[in-house]
């Protein structure tokens, strides 16, 4: 691949400006990576308020243009800036992306349709015409499909292109109703049959269809996609077209996420002996009796069934009778969010309920806590069990997706493996393994000293995910012989 290769990472989120979960990790870190290894990688995401109410001032005006939607001609502002290297571009509208999330609003196929029309309009206006385009989960599938059914029959400039689609989470597949293929999505009914499916439009399968290769965030994750129980009712579209398929596990930026540099935390560290002043005073700030010798466990997730937490609920109470500390940071679902509250009503002395999405909050949970959860019934790649590794805080999750492929069960004989995980989706399973846990932490503080010094030495970046995607990439712009 030559050193001039021009990427265009295409989604609707990206730190550190805008983020909801896993996906900005990726597109604030993944492009970095690729610029390190000679790629011109860039960026473009929409102009979200709460990126604007930043205020930041490396942030500069470019230019704006109109963009067409069907019947509509709608302003659009181009901003940019640099971070790590870099280049950024912000797709600017009030009227789209002046809303106080950035998903979850009644027009948002309108929203993302008119990102993805921004996006192909503004290549010429900036001079960029990328080898591959890299569109990130639904919000961006129309800009593949736009750029291989639309652009390139009327544009030469379009037509060398090539577009890599990821999955970040199948769970999501940008589906709706086939009255507005042309009203919203400015398709002709020519296209229909490229983005229909069970009788609407699902613009995950219209992304598959029109990219060159499909890829999803870890190899495991890519198997289970293809069969009925993880697919979300795509299975059939993923196996007929498993020839594009490629699994790559996510990486983690590991200047962000180090103990030894972190400025949120209570107090920076090199070694897992280092954890106790960040321990001590977590318990203090949370009005938790403030002991170094008793196990804390805790999860940052979003408080979501799929997460695992319905196992969780199932046997909290039986796992708070042992000599433990629980604590829980996210938001989500208001049932889920109810319980953990009452359950720390009802252990104000071993439970804490953070129901709040804070970054900052997130890290000092990571340094303080001895061990981490994450029992998901699904889980893609997963960041957390990677983040939790590098502050020293051993995993405990179930053997899916991502989770699979990165944590593998510690052999108390042998020292091998980097966590403990269990198989069935069984709240006894995840019970009886966090007691293997917390037994390891109890009774064998050498193996387990050993084991937390192992697992923040373990190559967590995205050095060797990034050389796979430019072997992907060198695939696709190879001449066919």
């Amino acid at each position: 691949m030559s050193k001039n290769t021009k990427v265009l990472f295409v989604a609707s989120e990206a730190m550190p400006f805008a983020s909801t979960g896993g996906l900005a990790d990726v597109i604030g870190s993944l492009p970095s990576a690729l610029v390190k290894n000679g790629i011109d990688a860039r960026v473009i995401i929409p102009y979200h308020s709460s990126v604007k109410k930043k205020n930041l001032p490396e942030i500069s005006f470019l230019f704006d243009f109109s963009v067409r939607l069907s019947w509509r001609n709608q302003y659009c502002g181009v901003f940019t800036t640099v971070k790590n290297g870099i280049t950024f571009y912000f797709i600017d509208n009030e009227y789209y992306f002046n809303r106080p999330a950035l998903y979850g609003s009644y027009d948002d196929g309108e929203r993302y349709a008119f990102f993805c029309k921004a996006v192909l309009d503004v290549l010429p206006k900036i001079n960029f015409f990328p080898d591959i385009i890299h569109t990130n989960d639904w919000q961006a599938a129309l800009a593949g499909i736009y750029l291989k059914q639309v652009y390139r029959r009327i544009d030469y400039n379009y037509r060398p292109i090539k577009v890599v689609h990821s999955i970040h989470n199948i769970e999501y597949q940008g589906i709706f109703d086939h009255a507005i293929l042309g009203d919203v999505f400015d398709l002709a009914s020519e296209y229909a049959s490229i983005v229909d499916y069970n009788g609407a439009i699902n613009l995950t399968k219209g992304a598959i269809v029109c990219c060159d290769r499909l890829t999803t965030v870890s190899p495991t994750y890519a198997k289970e996609i293809s069969t009925p129980a993880y697919s979300a009712g795509l299975h059939h579209i993923i196996n007929q077209y498993s020839f594009k398929t490629t699994g790559i596990i996510n990486g983690i930026d590991e200047d962000y996420y180090n103990p030894a540099t972190d400025p949120d935390l209570y107090k920076t560290y090199t070694a897992p002996d280092g954890k106790v002043k960040n321990k001590l005073p977590l318990q203090k700030d949370l009005g938790l009796p403030e002991k170094t010798d008793i196990p804390m466990v805790a999860m940052i997730t979003r408080l979501t069934s799929h997460k695992g937490l319905d196992l969780v609920t199932a046997v909290i109470d039986e796992f708070l009778n042992d000599n433990v500390q629980f604590v829980i940071l996210g938001t989500g679902d208001p049932g889920f969010e109810n319980f953990f509250i009452r359950l720390e009503e009802k252990y104000p002395s071993k439970a804490r309920a953070i129901i709040a999405f804070n970054k900052a909050l997130s890290k000092k949970i990571y340094a303080a806590a001895d061990i981490f959860l994450m029992p998901s019934k699904s889980e893609p790649c997963g960041l957390a069990q990677m983040i939790a590794s590098k502050y020293g805080t051993v995993p405990v999750v179930r053997e899916t997706g991502g989770l699979f492929d990165t944590i593998k069960y510690y052999n108390d004989e042998t020292e091998e493996g980097n966590g403990f995980t269990f198989a069935r989706y069984n709240a006894h399973d995840m019970l009886y393994t966090l007691r293997k846990a917390t037994g390891l932490y109890n009774d064998y503080k050498d193996k387990w000293n050993a084991l937390t010094r192992k697992i923040m030495k373990i190559d967590f970046s995205w050095n060797v995910p990034a050389k796979s995607y430019i072997a992907l990439y060198n695939d696709i712009l190879t001449p066919e012989r």
